[in-house]
């Protein structure tokens, strides 16, 4: 039985994990950002730098897809989406963030794969380039993390 006492530690050790990483290039220099602190913690997790694939798509809306191609593959034990939608006058914002971050919740339902949603949505450029970094370590952490979860879940 797995130990769901409070506080029970967590596993961020990634030596054996392969991760896929999708990258929208909409407000590049904040996803390259964001997919740079990713990498740099996935290898300070022990992810070997083999086992760590990315792909970039155009934007957001086009995350979900590609992420759907990775879990399809059946050659990762996580994946994390990366992406920075920032408000601009028009109501085009919401669409873009209700629907990456459906399809990106849909997939890991679907494949019972983690996925670490990391599609920032920000009012400005600002916040934005204020959160790339954590969010980037945040998502790589969360994707360790969980599949390791789902592996001991899966061995119970």
């Amino acid at each position: 039985m797995l130990n769901a006492e409070k506080g029970q530690a967590q596993n961020l050790d990634g030596a054996q994990l392969r991760v896929g990483i999708v990258q929208a290039r909409f407000n590049e220099s904040i996803t390259n950002s964001l997919t740079q602190a990713c990498r740099e913690e996935l290898l300070a997790l022990g992810v070997q730098a083999g086992n760590i694939d990315h792909v970039t798509v155009p934007g957001a809306l086009e995350v979900p897809v590609a992420l759907q191609a990775m879990a399809e593959s059946d050659r990762y034990d996580a994946l994390v989406a990366l992406g920075c939608i920032i408000r601009g006058e028009t109501y085009h914002f919401e669409l873009v963030a209700n629907e990456s971050g459906a399809g990106v919740t849909r997939l890991a339902l679907d494949y019972q794969l983690p996925i670490a949603n990391a599609i920032i949505t920000t009012e400005n450029t600002e916040q934005a380039i204020a959160r790339q970094t954590e969010k980037g370590r945040d998502a790589a952490r969360v994707a360790v993390e969980m599949a390791n979860l789902l592996q001991t879940i899966a061995r119970t």
